[in-house]
């Protein structure tokens, strides 16, 4: 019950409602805080003409947002949302609960006077023209000469209050035992008596006669045991007199005397305990409604709260992660580092190493050099030419000799200082700087969009999206449908596209359908299965004469011999070969009646066309029938022949020319095929026990060319047979 404490709490003064008034906008306020907010206006002046002046405005002219008047003809008084005129400078005040109130118009008076009635010797006397301002909606309103006391008490509310704060009062004590009483925990409803546990396991066993009695908590067991006497609440304006009825125009519990004199003599009424007991259902009902959205407003904050607790699993998990794979960057970013380090070394000392052998080398021959040198200048001193003579043409030669060491890059480094090494880190950076998150989750289940999906004859279109809180990117979707029979699914769709149209379905079917996403991580999951029915009858199912599929299709291009010539939007076909050649319809069956017709064309050289039904596999470079995979009637100028797995039967006088027409019956619910020529049904039933999936199909060579038509009604003739309607409703 704590939840429900803000609901009995005054706005204007914060605390349990005393003596609460209802306001004609259905909220309440204390009797004192009533007086507390009230405000004068000029005498003869409304509030809005106060305000049309332009004199005394106040802070709250805000208020002019939402004018309304407040009182219908059932209402005393005056009803207008006027300005406020006195204590303009006053700024407004906030009760605890937070709602704004509005400044007194005067002194306040004594609390102990803000009474409904009562003497008015010792009340303050109301000023004309005063002006109310609910302190919640912020609707003002003018008081008559009634006051305060124009505005009904709100008995049940205080009678809420009261008992709210009785179940808040010192707890309860036990009333079994002996010596200092212990708090109770139970109280039994019909022996009236307050257990604390002990006692209830002694006195009060939960076995035999007693385990049927009801045992409440302590708070529910005090309320329910209030004695004191519901109090009778009187008319506002005919103090004397018991509220007896309810006036249904007005919406307000009235007296006798307000029928017989009142503005209420016309109004409809009804009485009072009747309506008593209709507004609690129609309350009771409200209540349920709004506890489920409690319920569900509970459980979704119990969602909600585990949501925190995961995201902030989720998010100390993937910081985790996030500085485990920062880390190992590093950790691969200081193994290249010593990597390249180690180059740089190598590449030092290799250029160390030339350099002081190029020294050394220099350094030798420097040292042979200068003492060649020094020798050749000591031998120019000798003054004996025959002793110089003998030696001059030796050291001439070695002088040249070791000059000619000194030439050809000699005396160039071998090495440079500079270190040809440059670091390639452009790419690095910038692969640094784009480095950040990457979608590495499935997407989640596609949401079908119900309201888009829909089948027409035997198509079927389907529609989805992402959830509304998804992120995760898709790539794609994929959709699957079953065969109509429960068997698997199968891709029919696969792309970026958020709607698809699946046709040459089977007709009178039920497919189940469903769609899964995908992205470069994988597959999501499937979304919720749509069963969809594919075109049944054209009329009601109940209807056994109309139980024939009223169906368009055309012939099939893709499955065709590739002799076979189609026009006509695919509806008119021949062929460029003299032997004969097989095409098929582009829509199966395996369900209901169904009726088409061929007209002929073109006729020439007496050819034998064939029409009929096939497999899917049927082979198409021979007559239709001639394998077991169809079932035809070959036709001449003259007669007709039924033809199945190469087997001719029932021969039959009447065949075609220009002009003919040839139809053909196709009826699952008497698993039976039937032709006709020109209406008028060739030979006995063709073919019985007809049961599996079939496509239209004819065969023919260059001397025919034949049109199609579909969507046509069984003929008149024909009466299908009882078809299953265990799935129907009718």
């Amino acid at each position: 019950m704590d939840e429900m404490e803000e609901e009995l709490k005054c706005p204007v003064c914060g605390s349990f409602f005393r003596e609460p008034i209802l306001l004609p906008c259905s909220h309440n306020i204390c009797l004192a805080c009533a007086r507390n907010i009230l405000v004068q206006t000029p005498d003869a002046e409304s509030p809005q003409s106060s305000r049309a002046s332009g004199s005394g405005l106040s802070d709250y002219d805000y208020l002019d947002l939402d004018k309304m008047s407040l009182y219908s003809e059932a209402d005393s008084g005056y009803g207008s949302y006027g300005g406020f005129v006195s204590a303009p400078t006053t700024p407004c005040q906030k009760s605890p609960n937070g709602v704004r109130v509005f400044p007194p118009a005067g002194p306040q008076p004594p609390a102990q006077h803000h009474l409904l009635g009562g003497h008015q010797g010792s009340l303050p006397p109301i000023p004309r023209n005063s002006c109310i301002t609910c302190p919640q909606c912020h609707r003002s309103l003018n008081l008559d000469e009634r006051g305060l006391r124009g505005f009904a008490k709100n008995r049940v509310l205080e009678g809420v209050v009261d008992r709210y704060q009785q179940s808040k009062a010192a707890a309860l004590k036990c009333q079994l035992c002996e010596k200092s009483p212990k708090e109770a925990t139970v109280m039994c409803e019909q022996c009236d008596v307050f257990y604390c546990d002990p006692c209830r396991l002694r006195c009060h066993p939960p076995r035999g006669p007693l385990a049927k009695h009801r045992l409440v908590p302590p708070a529910h067991g005090r309320v329910s045991r209030r004695t004191s006497p519901r109090k009778i609440s009187t008319c506002t304006e005919h103090e004397l007199e018991n509220l007896s009825m309810y006036c249904v125009q007005c919406k307000m519990p009235v007296c006798y005397q307000c029928l017989e004199e009142g503005k209420h003599g016309t109004h409809e009424v009804k009485a009072l305990g009747a309506m008593w007991k209709l507004h609690k259902g129609q309350l009771s009902q409200a209540l349920n409604i709004l506890s489920d959205r409690a319920t569900e407003a509970k459980e979704f904050l119990v969602q909600l709260r585990n949501m925190v607790q995961h995201i902030q699993e989720n998010g100390v998990e993937f910081e985790a992660c996030l500085v485990a794979q920062c880390d190992a960057l590093i950790d691969a970013l200081n193994r290249r580092k010593a990597q390249l380090l180690t180059r740089v070394n190598k590449e030092h000392e290799h250029k160390l190493k030339v350099v002081r052998d190029q020294i050394s080398h220099c350094t030798v021959k420097l040292r042979q050099t200068t003492g060649l040198m020094e020798y050749c200048v000591e031998v120019i001193k000798e003054n004996d030419p025959s002793g110089f003579l003998q030696i001059s043409d030796a050291l001439i030669r070695r002088v040249h000799m070791t000059e000619g060491q000194w030439g050809k890059g000699t005396l160039t480094p071998r090495m440079t200082s500079d270190f040809d090494l440059t670091l390639d880190s452009g790419p690095l950076l910038q692969t640094i700087h784009q480095l950040d998150f990457v979608q590495m989750k499935v997407p989640a289940a596609p949401m079908l969009q119900l309201e888009e999906c829909c089948t027409i004859n035997n198509s079927a279109t389907l529609s989805w999206k992402q959830p509304p809180l998804s992120t995760i990117a898709v790539d794609g979707y994929i959709l699957e449908l079953d065969d109509g029979n429960g068997g698997q699914y199968r891709e029919v769709y696969v792309g970026t596209e958020t709607i698809c149209t699946v046709d040459g379905l089977h007709y009178n079917s039920t497919y189940m359908s469903r769609v899964k996403a995908f992205n470069d991580s994988g597959v999501g999951q499937y979304s919720k299965i749509l069963a969809m029915q594919t075109s049944e009858t054209g009329q009601s199912p109940c209807d056994m004469q109309t139980l024939a599929t009223v169906a368009w299709f055309t012939f099939d291009p893709a499955s065709a011999h590739p002799d076979i010539i189609l026009s006509n939007d695919n509806l008119t076909v021949t062929c460029n070969s003299y032997d004969d050649r097989v095409v098929m319809g582009n829509s199966g069956f395996s369900r209901g009646v169904h009726y088409w017709e061929i007209t002929v064309d073109r006729y020439d050289n007496h050819p034998d066309p064939a029409f009929g039904v096939a497999r899917g596999d049927v082979l198409k470079d021979v007559m239709l029938g001639k394998d077991d995979r169809a079932w035809a009637m070959y036709v001449d100028n003259n007669r007709s022949w039924f033809m199945h797995n190469n087997s001719h039967t029932n021969r039959t006088d009447g065949g075609v020319g220009k002009g003919a027409t040839v139809g053909v019956l196709l009826d699952f619910t008497r698993r039976v095929l039937i032709f006709l020529i020109n209406d008028e049904q060739q030979g006995p039933v063709a073919f019985e026990g007809i049961e599996g999936l079939y496509y239209p199909a004819i065969s023919l060579n260059r001397n025919v060319q034949v049109t199609l038509h579909t969507g046509l009604p069984i003929p008149d003739f024909y009466t299908p047979g009882e078809a299953d309607l265990s799935g129907s409703v009718c």
